[in-house]
């Protein structure tokens, strides 16, 4: 418990860059959530600032202890008894909850506090009961959605929804009736008012037993969208729920086998998606779609439709969306020449459907159409004319077809165009394709098959996103256009291309991001140093690099000043495996933030790869197996990458690692998180393989000698690093030393007040200061008063240490009296006897007195940074000598009442 409160304390002071593991539970921040996908952090949403995710929770209060205060999304599994009242208190700023909870039972008052709470989720395996108090989310102000997956409510009745609720998801459950949400929750058709509730979205997927719906069972309901995916409900029965309003109707994978036109015309639905029932959907009558003028989006997805009704667009003409992918299309007729009419489409998706052609009329009532979808079809030529009309076409894809050839300026009809994908088609770049007519045209998607020796691409230089896909082994192409002054994303698949060192620069000089796939990727590597990246790109931010298994070593990725974020991968040859040292493979990288490593055959981690990294914060390794830790890592701590994540990665079982346990444990920085249990292979083959730490502990004896190395080595860098915070590097073993001694002299003192001083005034003061101290401090203290001080060049013991001289003679002196300047409080020893007397000022058994005179003003941050001298400053125990004689017994008075109030003179 101590260590876990210890490491929240850590989490609330450093900054959370990444993710780490606080006993199980899992934390991560959603910016990060890509890198850590082994994470089980339940669909949390990458937009919260910190997310956690708890398992095997048996109680919620002690798992919660560990978990960061600033956590906005938390899951939670695990089979507590019991979700207490005022769980979740301690996290006013939650804004996503996950509880996967089994046999639990929830005490009314359990989620009290969260009052930003906007996702509240229950997820269980089907069938499992879950009993909801009725006021269990009645005061969620901010609660906007609720999802019940795998829960049966029928134990629960009269629950209070939350004022703002905009979503309520109820999926896999036992629900048989639709009626059944009414008395779970009566809000459905009882609001507040009297008038019923508003929601956007009504999630009844995957209850595979419901299918019947009472009359009137959602009376009154104003609804956005209601999903019976799933179900055994048809269409049909929507409209005797009672609903007042509804938008959107989603019914696939039910026994809804025709386009439910009643129901459409009965809601004015907007959009409907259907598909995939178990019965073809094998005719659609023109009558049908006379009664679904009102849609507006229209998903025929997974239906095994062979033909299109014909006047489809004509009858629907408010239609904007049409999602026809996935069905047996062989023609798409979707335009009459004969009406000439136009439609207001605006997306068409005809992907994965059986499309050997099309006509050059297809699209030609499509003159609003600004997305067309082609994909995974058997195109094999397209003339054209085939988009005619198409003047407002901005994305088109046409990858995974075998297109072969396009005709003779077939790009001239689309002078909106800003995305094509023409990849995994057989087409070879023409120049005939005249791309420099497309002045809009920003993301492209090409094959790069192998061309003619000196072949020359011709591409439009206004791109900001290009991706390539060569053919491997293949003739490279040369870049007939000199510069690509926007290109900001490069993605080579196989190179392809002829890039030179010195030309890559000039060619892209705003590239910022670059992924680079081959089969090989020997083209990055320099022919004169093979270990050196050849391409150097000053504003490349980011960098991925990934083999196939197959190259030889991997250049070092080296001399990329603003690169923040790299990713290496694959690049370990299987036919001829060979270890590696990350500084093999990264180099100088100053402002690297994230480091990503899978499957390069990384052997050691040292501190020698962090040398030039000092920006890096995150650094992920994937399948990268029997690593070794160096022990460098212990000294390099501080310089580390505050996150290491080992994802599908093992430590070697070796005696290396044995410092890596009580290092993680101590380490008050860098945070490892090991996705899976480390094993190691006994000895005997018969005992099951046991965990690596409890195997390195008990064959590795010095692990304990380390641990102790450790823990007091930090001890003392600890005790080290206080005095020296504003010492000079050669005086802190004197002030060390002094300061013990001055405060057992201390604690011997506590022993009597009866005490007997050698002296009345020890005078601490420099060289230069020594004249005023002899010519007007010695004559008026000594000779008027009769005091006996204590003078450093005077009356220390010859012979002794000078901080054993100071530290008694301080002890053994009623008052300190410090005379200052500007030329003291830049010596040591002044400096040192400054901190020794304030320090006994708080620490001596009686009233002690600490007078400062100052020979000249001085300025408050030339004093040292001390907080007993700023409290001591404020008392008034200090004055500054004139220059004035008139004005020189004022300062005589002052010194006298002093010392008179110490009973001196």
């Amino acid at each position: 418990m101590g260590g876990h409160s210890l490491l929240l304390g850590l989490l609330l002071f450093l900054p959370l860059i990444s993710g780490w593991t606080i006993s199980n539970c899992s934390v991560t921040e959603g910016s990060r959530l890509h890198l850590v996908g082994g994470f089980s952090l339940c669909f949390l949403d990458s937009s919260l600032l910190l997310l956690a995710a708890c398992s095997g929770v048996t109680n919620v209060t002690k798992t919660l202890e560990a978990v960061p205060l600033g956590v906005e999304g938390l899951c939670l599994t695990g089979s507590p008894s019991v979700l207490p009242t005022d769980a979740f208190s301690r996290f006013p700023g939650l804004k996503a909850l996950r509880l996967s909870l089994y046999r639990t039972h929830i005490l009314p008052g359990a989620f009290w506090g969260l009052g930003q709470l906007q996702l509240l989720s229950f997820l269980q395996p089907p069938g499992r009961d879950l009993f909801l108090p009725p006021d269990a989310l009645g005061n969620l102000s901010s609660l906007q959605y609720v999802a019940f997956s795998g829960v049966c409510l029928n134990g629960s009745s009269g629950v209070r929804l939350p004022p703002n609720l905009r979503q309520l998801s109820v999926t896999l459950s036992c629900l048989e009736n639709v009626g059944q949400l009414a008395d779970i929750f009566p809000d459905l058709v009882r609001g507040s008012s009297g008038d019923a509730w508003t929601l956007e979205m009504l999630d009844l997927t995957l209850n595979k037993w419901l299918k019947t719906a009472s009359p009137g069972a959602l009376q009154g309901l104003k609804l956005g969208t209601l999903k019976l995916d799933h179900t055994k409900m048809k269409a049909a029965a929507v409209m005797g729920l009672g609903l007042r309003r509804l938008d959107a109707l989603s019914v696939t994978f039910t026994d809804t086998a025709e386009l439910p036109a009643g129901t459409v015309a009965h809601f004015e639905l907007q959009e409907l998606s259907m598909g995939g029932a178990p019965r073809l959907i094998e005719h659609i009558a023109p009558e049908a779609l006379a009664s679904c003028q009102s849609l507006k989006n229209l998903s025929l997805q997974g239906s095994r439709l062979m033909d299109l009704p014909p006047g489809l667009l004509a009858a629907l003409h408010r239609l904007q969306r049409l999602n026809l992918s996935g069905n047996k299309l062989r023609s798409a007729v979707l335009c009459q020449n004969k009406t000439g009419a136009e439609s207001g489409l605006w997306a068409l998706d005809l992907s994965s459907n059986e499309l050997h052609s099309l006509a050059p009329a297809t699209f030609s009532c499509l003159s609003h159409l600004r997305e067309l979808l082609l994909q995974v079809n058997q195109l094999v030529r397209l003339e054209g004319q085939v988009f005619q009309g198409l003047r407002r076409l901005e994305m088109l894809d046409l990858s995974n077809n075998p297109l072969e050839a396009l005709g003779e300026g077939w790009l001239a009809p689309l002078p909106a165009l800003t995305t094509l994908n023409l990849l995994k088609t057989h087409i070879v770049p023409s120049p005939a394709w005249d791309f420099w007519g497309l002045e809009s045209l920003q993301d492209l998607r090409l094959p790069l098959p192998s061309g003619p020796p000196g072949a020359a691409l011709s591409l439009p230089t206004r791109l900001t996103s290009l991706e390539l896909h060569a053919v491997p082994g293949g003739e490279l192409w040369e870049l007939a256009s000199p510069v690509f002054p926007a290109l900001q994303k490069l993605t080579l698949k196989g190179l392809g291309l002829q890039l030179g060192t010195q030309n890559v620069t000039r060619i892209f000089p705003a590239l910022r991001q670059l992924s680079l796939f081959g089969s090989s990727l020997e083209g990055l590597c320099s022919h004169d140093t093979p270990s050196f990246f050849l391409w150097q790109l000053p504003r490349l931010q980011y960098l991925r690099v990934q083999g196939d298994g197959h190259g030889p070593k991997p250049c070092c990725i080296t001399g990329l000043p603003n690169l923040q974020e790299l990713k290496l991968q694959r690049l370990q040859s299987r036919e001829q495996p060979r270890r590696l040292q990350l500084e093999e493979l990264v180099g100088e990288l100053p402002r690297l933030q994230v480091l990503y490593v899978a499957q390069t055959g990384l052997e050691t981690l040292s501190a020698v790869a962090f040398q030039g990294l000092g920006s890096l914060q995150v650094l992920v390794l994937v399948r990268e197996n029997s690593l070794v830790l160096d022990g460098s890592l212990q000294q390099l701590s501080p310089q580390m990458p505050q996150y290491v994540y080992m994802m599908i990665s093992s430590l070697a079982c070796q005696c290396a690692n044995a410092w890596v346990e009580p290092w993680l444990e101590g380490s008050p920085r860098t945070y490892v998180y090991i996705a899976f249990t480390q094993l190691c292979q006994p000895e005997a083959r018969v005992h099951p393989k046991p965990r690596l730490f409890p195997f390195l502990r008990s064959h590795c004896p010095r692990t304990l000698e380390l641990g102790l190395f450790l823990g007091s080595s930090v001890l003392l860098l600890l005790l080290i690093s206080l005095p020296l915070l504003q010492e000079a590097r050669n005086s802190w073993f004197l002030y060390l030393q002094a300061l013990l001694r001055a405060w057992l002299q201390d604690l011997w003192g506590r022993k009597g007040e009866g005490k007997r001083f050698l002296y009345d005034v020890f005078v601490s003061h420099c060289r230069q200061d020594q004249a005023w101290v002899v010519q007007e401090l010695l004559p008026t203290l000594e000779g008027r008063r009769g005091l006996r001080l204590c003078l450093p060049e005077r009356d220390f013991e010859p012979g002794k240490d000078v901080a054993e001289n100071v530290a008694e003679s301080m002890a053994n002196s009623q008052v300190t009296l410090c005379v200052l300047s500007c030329q003291a409080l830049r010596t040591p020893r002044c400096r040192l006897e400054l901190r020794l007397a304030t320090s006994l000022l708080l620490a001596a058994p009686r009233p002690p007195l600490l007078l400062l005179v100052f020979l000249e003003r001085v300025s408050r941050h030339q004093l040292p940074r001390y907080h007993r001298l700023a409290w001591l400053l404020r008392r008034g125990d200090y004055c500054l000598w004139p220059e004035e004689e008139e004005r020189k017994d004022g300062f005589w008075a002052w010194l006298g009442s002093r010392l008179e109030q110490a009973r001196l003179g």
